[in-house]
């Protein structure tokens, strides 16, 4: 009996630790069928992704996946939380997935879902807890990590769960399960061989920060035994032609604008933005030049590096705490960027087990055929997302409307 196992990921961009996570959890689980669920050309960390997302797509189906998924900006971009759940709601609204497979540092699938259902329930006493962390002036994130250890009395040697990102995440993944009563079972490989914001070779293992710090640093040569050949070849033709964006910055001067023309009243309507964090952007858009002048301007202890970040994406696509809010209230379209076979055997089984799904392979057809205001919406940040992210690449024509004129990948 076919099983489909499922995936979140970036692939910022794809590398052997990737394929590694696909072929174990395969083995480990018994499925025969792999799906990705892949934010496109910008991250959750409010970075831009390295190489385009059909280039992405192409690496992970080159190795191991057979359905590449994206998951709409809206969800690509938000805080962890609203990540996973946009992702889970996007896997479960298919009928036919059976695993959701993540790394962890932890591993241990038994204390994440600790973790995920007392952020589910929140229990009063760990809500006085946060609270009283959050009036320390300490950032969401380290506020919930304490009331956590707090509440739960955990030993010194679980303390560090809520610190690694890996877990971080997927206890976002194990709540989004329980929150839609989820029939998918989750399943955690332990991360190995390097962390996750390592910038450390570990033989034919390298982070994903660490393959980007090689390409910024331009020692191109020692990505071939850390990528699996066929994707490498696919990365090192976006490189060769200049179609990647290596940061944030490279939109910098877009950004600067849109906060210094913004009101006061247009900076609170973006998502994240809160406790005056409106006058602390303004000012800092006037009197900074840069993006990281701007950033070290406006991190503290409240708002975080990531935090900021992501709120200038916002800034950036124009996207509002309404938007936000309609997202965590639809089911998304299912955007298929490539498929292989047996990739094209599941969409078979998507569109039979849920016919009244919106399965988008032209962006054209959709538009035109798709009268839901709130899907409308997103699939314009999409398409936006995209025109925007070519003018990062510094030596390529930076041409729009990619969302038209690029063809699904198929193997």
């Amino acid at each position: 009996m076919n099983k489909v196992l499922s995936v979140i990921a970036e692939f910022n961009p794809f590398h052997n630790g990737h394929l590694y996570h696909v072929t174990e959890s395969k083995r480990q689980t018994g499925c025969n069928y792999a799906i990705a669920v892949m934010n496109g050309n910008f991250t959750q960390r409010g970075e831009p992704s390295i190489i385009d997302k059909w280039s992405k797509a192409q690496m992970a189906l080159s190795s191991g996946f057979d359905l590449v998924l994206e998951l709409p900006t809206v969800y690509g971009i938000s805080s962890a939380e609203n990540f996973a759940e946009g992702a889970v709601k996007l896997l479960n609204s298919l009928g036919i997935v059976d695993v959701l497979s993540f790394g962890s540092e932890e591993g241990n699938l038994d204390n994440l879902n600790t973790f995920a259902s007392l952020f589910l329930d929140e229990p009063a006493e760990y809500v006085t807890l946060l609270k009283d962390e959050l009036k320390r002036g300490y950032s969401f994130p380290s506020a919930r990590e304490k009331a956590a250890i707090a509440y739960l009395n955990l030993k010194e040697d679980k303390k560090n769960i809520l610190t690694n990102p890996n877990n971080i995440l997927g206890i976002e993944y194990l709540k989004a399960l329980k929150k839609f009563s989820s029939n998918i079972k989750p399943f955690t490989i332990k991360r190995v061989f390097s962390d996750y914001n390592s910038l450390e070779i570990n033989h034919t293992f390298a982070s994903s920060s660490a393959i980007r710090n090689l390409i910024s640093s331009n020692r191109l040569e020692k990505l071939s035994s850390i990528i699996p050949e066929k994707a490498y070849h696919i990365l090192y033709s976006c490189l060769q032609n200049g179609d990647f964006v290596l940061s944030l910055s490279a939109y910098e001067k877009i950004i600067l604008y849109s906060l210094r023309t913004m009101s006061l009243e247009a900076i609170t309507c973006v998502p994240e933005v809160s406790e005056g964090l409106e006058i602390v952007l303004k000012n800092a858009s006037v009197s900074c030049n840069t993006l990281p002048t701007l950033l070290a301007k406006c991190k503290s202890k409240r708002f975080t590096l990531t935090r900021l970040q992501r709120i200038l994406l916002y800034v950036l696509l124009g996207i509002t705490k309404k938007d936000m809010e309609f997202s965590k209230n639809v089911i998304p379209y299912i955007r298929i960027l490539g498929m292989n076979s047996q990739g094209q055997e599941l969409v078979s089984q998507i569109c039979k087990s849920t016919p009244s799904l919106s399965v988008i392979t032209s962006l054209k057809k959709f538009q035109d055929s798709n009268k839901h205001f709130h899907l409308q919406k997103m699939i314009s940040i999409d398409k936006k997302a995209s025109d925007i992210y070519t003018l990062g690449f510094s030596n390529s024509i930076s041409y729009a409307n990619l969302d038209y004129t690029k063809k699904m990948i198929i193997l």
